[in-house]
């Protein structure tokens, strides 16, 4: 997957002598020393890539740092260190002139409050982009009138934003992102003001969208569920740097620390995990029946164990070509559901009742 983003040992410091702050942060000095001397580091060596078509979920408790890091990518905000480049382009070197043109037409945002304009229509509100690139009206109105479709509001193109639930104005929000066609959306908590079914809603439809667009998206979120739900790979950060960066099941699998081990506590591991998570890779003797009902490695974990209840042993998964590439046993799905530790470990076989044979974790 070639990489649409990049972000490059990025660091953010307000208050004095930002430049020598950087230093010190390089030499192993922590934001409380640098908090005692008047200066804030927002973001410190923050380093990450992101493929053409990927949505990169960027996640945190308040003040960790996440949303100045957003706003670094597009250039709302100067780096005090470091590089942002968007498809080979630095960012960070163009004058604010270019700046503003990249910003216009290949980098979108998706804001927490919907930023809606009062006294425009929804159509006039999606088309805002386009009319600061200069479209004619004709053609804004159309393409704007083909991304509020997309986004499940044709119909109300006439309407006030003052007419329109939360949950409509965020679409008209995504629907103006949309109609410029840029290449990559940033998203900062934009479902975060909606309410919790409403939100869910917002997050189908993004899913919905993205397989038929296929943009490059980061959003930014402090809800772990909405990153694990949304995210093909996730950053989680802490303190301004980023301490850990995977995808969904390697941070619930290998938190990288303490700290995201304590974060992912609470999280629905059945929402999350897949086949491919929790299988045994070197499946031995006959753990399992072929000729039954089978998983795939992308079957989710809800529906593994709906098949492993219907089954008396342990359930085959297939790959492409129909080979068996790994069993789960019914005894991992329930540690997988503990509280214990979830890293996948070989399985070994035991004797069971009338000689047969069934596998444990080990």
């Amino acid at each position: 997957m070639s990489a649409r983003l990049e972000a490059e040992h990025l660091f953010k410091v307000f208050g004095r002598r930002p430049d020598e702050a950087v230093e010190r942060l390089r030499q192993g000095a922590d934001r409380e020393e640098l908090r005692g001397d008047g200066t804030t580091a927002a973001v410190i060596d923050a380093s990450f890539s992101v493929g053409e078509g990927e949505i990169f979920v960027v996640m945190g408790l308040s003040g960790s740092g996440k949303s100045t890091l957003l706003r670094m990518l597009n250039g709302l905000l100067e780096p005090t260190a470091g590089r942002v480049r968007h498809d080979g382009q630095d960012l960070t070197a163009l004058t604010d002139r270019a700046l503003r043109e990249v910003r216009s037409r290949k980098i979108s945002m998706v804001f927490q409050h919907f930023a809606l304009f009062p006294h425009r229509s929804v159509r006039d509100n999606a088309a805002y982009g386009l009319e600061v690139q200069g479209v004619p009206r004709a053609e804004r109105e159309r393409r704007a009138d083909e991304a509020l479709a997309l986004c499940g509001l044709a119909g109300w193109e006439k309407s006030w934003p003052d007419e329109l639930s939360g949950g409509m104005q965020q679409r008209v929000g995504l629907a103006r992102a949309l109609a410029t066609d840029a290449d990559l959306l940033l998203m900062d908590e934009s479902f975060s003001a909606l309410d919790p079914l409403i939100r869910r809603d917002m997050q189908d439809q993004l899913l919905e969208l993205q397989k038929t667009l296929k943009k490059t998206i980061v959003f930014i979120t402090h809800d772990l569920n909405e990153a694990m739900r949304l995210g093909d790979r996730i950053a989680v950060m802490r303190d301004g740097r980023i301490v850990q960066t995977g995808t969904a099941e390697d941070i619930l699998l290998r938190p990288a620390n303490d700290y995201v081990a304590s974060f992912i506590q609470d999280v629905d591991r059945s929402r999350v995990l897949t086949a491919a998570a929790v299988m045994d890779t070197d499946p031995r003797g006959d753990e399992a029946d072929c000729a039954c009902e089978t998983a795939t490695p992308d079957t989710p974990f809800t529906e593994l164990c709906a098949i492993s209840a219907r089954v008396p042993h342990a359930v085959a998964v297939l790959g492409t070509d129909r080979a068996l590439v790994g069993v789960v046993p019914r005894q991992r799905l329930v540690g997988f559901l503990g509280d214990e530790d979830a890293e996948p470990t070989p399985c070994r076989n035991e004797g069971g009742e009338d000689g047969k044979k069934v596998i444990s974790r080990a």
